[in-house]
């Protein structure tokens, strides 16, 4: 009979620590919701003692989730332990998720602590958290770079002191598959209790090795979790991507031999979920969520899928969600069929006065744009939540004119802390002048790295998804905006990212 592979999702955790995709608890809970409606099995939904903000997601999102096990992050220490358990408690299934750096390199470095003082509190951080919930994970930072007589010795120990996943974490993605997948299976043979734990491999995709490493943890070391993310973001180059390794396992059962409980018609919907909600794009040749990942531009594949799909396709694009893209909405559809559609889309507004504001917006939308689609109705509803959420700066209109030979120009009004300013301003174009019309108010000062339009759906009469990236005194952020028109939608992104730099939620990111 196949082992179960149990899929640990950090999307929400490790893929929130890309510069500038912070989530608001709104924005998290939809994400969550995504996930369990895949099933995955373990949703870490944050690190609860970086930030109230995240105490705060996590708290919500552990009393909303009831399939999947809900998890937090904490460094081997009392406090980030307790606050974990706090923030867990209204889960019905919870994890804390405990971890400690264990190279000689971050030892010396970043702890300036002894191995002994690594293996004690290692020890007495699991035995504490044993004191909330007898799940246990405990993760050996940057663990391929570490000793392994040294990883033998405090595996070992947390293991006896009740840690029920020991999670192998590959941190700065330095390894190599098969000396990744050996490393890992010299440790299960030589810990005496190795098998009292379920094995998990965590990797980052530094030199784009993440998923053959997670794979070659699962065949090799005999790993049965991989901790991932959706579209595998993350810091740095990002983590093991989830549609990757759940798509490579299940095409390819005759080789892993594992059982996923995973639905994977739902990978697609939380792939576009996560990139609307973060404003970090799908490339288009990503496998399995990309926009060419099942399209055929040569002839030769042409004909042979013609004649037979799985002459050049070895996975079914409607397997995995893309099918599931149809019109569901029009201008004549009323606020019941609204409501139901924001439900099986897992959108859920808390009150009637949220309800009847987003059902606004769509009717709004629909006397624009004739064909209303998913992701049209996600992207209305985040514009609305994150407008709400961190008001300080809000949208009202704009007028803009341009011109061949003239230099464009703007006017803009929104309001600053609830009173409106309307501001002028030009540029080398309608978004630039847009801008430099806001910029005359706010003041913020702020370095705009990033500038990027993306189409909602298919067609000219597609909302057009602008994300905007901003720097300011060591802080990147990401602001997204969605309307019909670019150069509104460039307004709303920018707004949105002046309101997060003005938020100022300082938050504590350990990588793992």
């Amino acid at each position: 009979m196949a082992d179960k592979l149990i899929i640990f999702d950090t999307t929400l955790r490790d893929g929130e620590q890309s510069p500038g995709a912070s989530m608001t608890k709104d924005e998290k809970i939809r994400i969550a919701r995504q996930l369990e409606r895949m099933k995955v099995d373990v949703i870490e939904a944050g690190f609860a003692a970086a930030s109230d903000g995240d105490f705060e997601s996590i708290k919500a999102i552990s009393a909303i989730i009831k399939d999947s096990v809900v998890c937090s992050l904490s460094r081997a220490n009392d406090r980030d332990i307790a606050r974990a358990a706090e923030a867990l408690a209204p889960a019905s299934r919870k994890r804390i998720h405990t971890f400690i750096a264990t190279s000689a390199l971050h030892m010396e470095k970043k702890l300036r602590m002894t191995p002994d003082q690594v293996f004690e509190q290692a020890k007495l951080a699991v035995r504490y958290a044993r004191k909330f919930t007898d799940d246990i994970e405990f993760s050996p930072e940057d663990g391929s770079r570490s000793d392994v007589d040294f990883l033998c010795r405090i595996i070992e120990a947390v293991i006896k002191e009740g840690a029920t996943t020991i999670n192998f974490a590959d941190t700065v993605g330095y390894g190599v598959p098969e000396l990744y997948g050996s490393m890992l299976r010299t440790l299960r043979e030589r810990i005496p209790n190795s098998d009292k734990a379920i094995w998990s491999v965590h990797c980052h995709n530094d030199l784009g090795m993440a998923v053959a490493n997670s794979l070659a943890g699962v065949m090799i070391g005999g790993a049965r979790q991989i901790e991932c993310t959706i579209n595998g973001l993350g810091e740095r180059a990002g983590n093991t991507a989830l549609e990757e390794v759940v798509m490579a396992v299940r095409t390819r059962r005759d080789f892993f031999n594992l059982e996923l409980g995973i639905d994977i018609s739902q990978i697609v919907p939380a792939s576009k979920l996560v990139s609307q909600i973060t404003g970090f794009a799908v490339q288009p040749n990503k496998a399995v969520v990309g926009a060419n990942a099942f399209a055929h531009a040569s002839g030769i594949h042409q004909d042979g899928v013609l004649k037979a799909r799985d002459t050049y396709e070895i996975m079914r694009a409607e397997d995995v969600g893309w099918s599931a893209n149809k019109i569901v909405l029009g201008k004549l559809s009323g606020r019941n069929a609204f409501k139901a559609r924001l439900e099986e889309l897992g959108i859920a507004l808390e009150s009637e006065t949220e309800i009847n504001a987003a059902f606004m917006r769509f009717k709004e939308l629909a006397d624009r744009k004739v064909d209303i689609f998913d992701e049209d109705i996600i992207a209305l509803v985040s514009d609305e939540q994150q407008s709400h959420e961190n008001e300080y700066y809000r949208f009202v209109s704009l007028a803009q004119h341009s011109e061949t030979g003239e230099k464009p120009s703007a006017k803009v009004v929104f309001s600053i802390d609830g009173k409106e300013a309307s501001c002028a301003g030009q540029g080398n174009g309608p978004v630039d002048a847009t801008v430099n019309a806001i910029e005359s108010q706010a003041k913020s000062g702020a370095e705009l790295l990033l500038f990027s339009v993306n189409a909602i759906t298919t067609g000219t009469e597609s909302q057009g998804e602008v994300t905007m990236r901003l720097a300011k005194s060591g802080r990147i952020v990401n602001g997204v905006g969605a309307d019909p028109d670019i150069v509104v939608a460039s307004a709303k992104a920018y707004l949105s990212a002046l309101n997060k730099l003005h938020s100022k939620i300082d938050k504590l990111n350990p990588q793992l």
